[in-house]
């Protein structure tokens, strides 16, 4: 079975989790513009699936179609249509006069699964916004405004992809637990761009004698604080609004998390983030680092995120050989990597100091 299975992934069979074609082909469909309006469709109800939440009211078990309107805040009529696509998608099923979650729905957008990503259904309708300005993107080279921006000056926004990439870090936090070892004893961890503290709070809890200190931007820190003081983490966890890349973080660090953000930043960002994390860490300190290296991203999926970037923030990925040249050149060595699966869910890269 396959590792994943999200609204941004239509070459898997939502029932099965299988592979229905790994690498389509456009050969030209008898009606030309099929192509563009089911996917265009397919998206659109995904989308309104998440936000009235749908298939978390059918978590603890099939409705019908009047019981699903009542519980979502839906018309009927609308329930019926809406269903019916999402039925011949696959990601709902019938029985009888009742409707349900597929497997994978099940597993992938609800609370009662492997990890949430409604939050990534919700998010979906504001990339779609945004993604309306591409043609102007490209005829640009560069973004009207920086997503940065966007959320600024509309913070509802920063909490709807907060929320997003909180669900993403609780999919990847068994991998990095897997991964990541720390020195006996009490040990220290920066948290770079750890807006959510999912990462921090679970390798606290981890490892009982080890203090981390989360760095990003204060717009992306709502409710962090909040969410560490209920895991009984606070004396342990501190929370430092702050840009990363002109901030002091202190110093003695033996791990340092740098997770999805060097494709937000420039080259010269990141040599000189690289620079100034060889400095505050300790000798034989390690530096895990997760991104989407053009080596090891499935074709189709890293065009898909180079042309998100090329409208949202206008920066771009980086290879594998790349980031391991900029580190080099701040003192790392030891440099290895692991491609998660599906590859599509990004590369570890673990440096030491």
């Amino acid at each position: 079975m396959d590792d994943t299975f999200s609204a941004f992934d239509f070459g898997l069979d939502p029932c099965t989790d299988e592979p229905t074609n790994t690498q389509p082909e456009f050969s030209g469909p008898a009606l030309p513009m099929l192509h563009a309006y089911l996917d265009m469709m397919r998206a659109s109800a995904l989308i309104a699936a998440g936000r009235i939440g749908l298939f978390e009211a059918l978590a603890s078990g099939p409705l019908t179609a009047g019981a699903l309107a009542a519980a979502s805040g839906a018309s009927e009529i609308g329930i019926a249509r809406l269903t019916d696509f999402l039925i011949e998608t696959g990601h709902l099923r019938r029985r009888g006069d009742h409707i349900a979650n597929a497997p994978a729905t099940m597993r992938w957008f609800t609370s009662h699964g492997d990890t949430d990503y409604n939050a990534g259904l919700v998010w979906t309708a504001d990339a779609w916004e945004i993604m309306g300005e591409l043609s102007d993107a490209v005829r640009r080279g560069a973004p009207a405004r920086l997503l940065w921006d966007r959320m600024d000056e509309a913070p509802e926004l920063g909490v709807r992809f907060a929320r997003y990439m909180r669900a993403f870090a609780h999919h990847l936090a068994p991998d990095l637990a897997r991964l990541i070892e720390l020195p006996v004893g009490p040990a220290r961890l920066l948290d770079l761009g750890g807006s959510h503290g999912v990462h921090s709070i679970a390798l606290c809890r981890q490892h009982p004698q080890l203090e981390a200190r989360i760095v990003d931007l204060e717009s992306a820190l709502q409710g962090t604080s909040a969410r560490i003081r209920q895991t009984g983490l606070a004396d342990r966890i501190t929370v430092s609004p702050a840009d990363i890349r002109d901030c002091d973080w202190g110093e003695d660090y033996d791990l340092v998390l740098y997770l999805s953000i060097a494709h937000n930043m420039t080259a010269k960002e990141n040599e000189r983030i690289f620079r100034h994390m060889g400095k505050a860490m300790r000798r034989g300190g390690k530096l895990i680092i997760h991104d989407y290296p053009a080596e090891t991203t499935p074709g189709l999926f890293g065009a898909a995120f180079g042309l998100t970037l090329l409208v949202e923030t206008g920066t771009r990925t980086f290879g594998y050989a790349e980031l391991a040249g900029m580190l080099a050149r701040a003192g790392f060595s030891t440099v290895r990597y692991h491609v998660l699966s599906p590859a599509e869910k990004g590369t570890i890269i673990i440096a030491q100091r």
